[in-house]
C-alpha cells in the first residue's frame, strides 16, 4: 500500500506492460516505479505478453495496441483474448488511435468492468494517468472520450460515410464484380475504381491485416446495412 500527494491509499500493483517503443516503454517502467507499482515484466510484442500474464500473473496489463510484428491491432488483440481467458483480468490498453474493430470487444468482455482504453497523450498527464490505471485494476472502468465519441459513431451506419459514387463501387462489388468490372459499369478507369475502393475500406475502418479479407467484410457491411 502507498499513500500518494493527496492522501489517497492506494495498493501497489504488479503490473505486465507490453510497448514495442523502447524508449516509451522505459518511461512507463519508470514512472509506474516511482508510483508505487512493480513492473513484473516489460515486453515488446504480443506473444511475449501472453506468455508473460501466463506466468507472472499480474494485478494489472498495460498494452499498446500496434506492436510487432505487423504493427497492426496485435497488442489490442491480445488483450481480448486475454480477457476471454481470465475475465477479471484488469486490463488497460494505450494507443495513439481508436482502433474501433477490437476496442468495442475489450470494452465489452468481462462485463465491462477491470477495463481501460486510453490515448497515448493521457499518459503525459501523470495524475490521470495513475488515477486510470488504479481505477481499472480496482475493477473499473476508464474510457477517453475521444474512444466514446468514435464507438458511438461506430454504431451509426457505417456506410453513411462513403460518397454516392462509393456506395455504387461497393453496391457493384457486392455483385461479385472485379474491379475491371466495376471500371466498365461505370464509364471510368480501373484505377480510379481501386482509388475508390480504397477510400471505401479506409471509411469502413478496414485497415490492411493478414488474417482478413477487406474486400468481404466491406460487402458484408454493405449488406447489413
Amino acid at each position: 500500500m502507498r499513500v500518494d500527494r493527496g492522501g489517497l491509499t492506494r495498493r501497489s500493483l504488479r503490473v505486465v506492460l507490453a510497448e514495442d517503443s523502447v524508449l516509451l516503454r522505459e518511461g512507463l517502467i519508470g514512472l509506474l516505479g516511482r508510483c508505487g507499482h512493480e513492473v513484473v515484466a516489460a515486453v515488446g510484442d504480443a506473444t511475449a505478453l501472453v506468455a508473460a500474464v501466463e506466468e507472472h500473473e499480474p494485478d494489472i496489463v498495460v498494452t499498446d495496441v500496434r506492436m510487432p510484428p505487423g504493427f497492426q491491432d496485435e497488442g489490442l488483440h491480445a488483450a481480448v483474448a486475454l480477457r476471454e481467458k481470465r475475465p477479471a483480468l484488469p486490463v488497460l490498453v494505450l494507443s495513439q488511435y481508436v482502433q474501433r474493430a477490437y476496442a468495442a470487444d475489450l470494452l465489452d468482455s468481462g462485463g465491462g468492468s477491470g477495463v481501460g482504453y486510453l490515448l497515448k497523450d493521457r499518459v503525459g498527464q501523470v495524475a490521470e494517468f495513475v488515477d486510470a490505471l488504479s481505477e481499472v485494476a480496482d475493477g473499473g472502468t476508464v474510457v477517453d472520450p475521444e474512444v466514446v465519441r468514435q464507438l458511438l459513431r461506430r454504431r451509426r451506419d457505417p456506410l453513411e460515410r462513403l460518397t454516392p459514387r462509393e456506395r455504387e463501387v461497393l453496391a457493384l462489388v457486392a455483385e461479385g464484380k472485379s474491379n475491371a468490372a466495376v471500371a466498365k459499369a461505370l464509364v471510368v478507369s480501373e484505377a480510379a475504381v481501386g482509388k475508390h475502393i480504397g477510400s471505401i475500406l479506409a471509411k469502413l475502418d478496414l485497415p490492411p491485416a493478414e488474417e482478413t479479407h477487406r474486400r468481404v467484410l466491406a460487402v458484408l457491411a454493405y449488406l447489413r446495412a
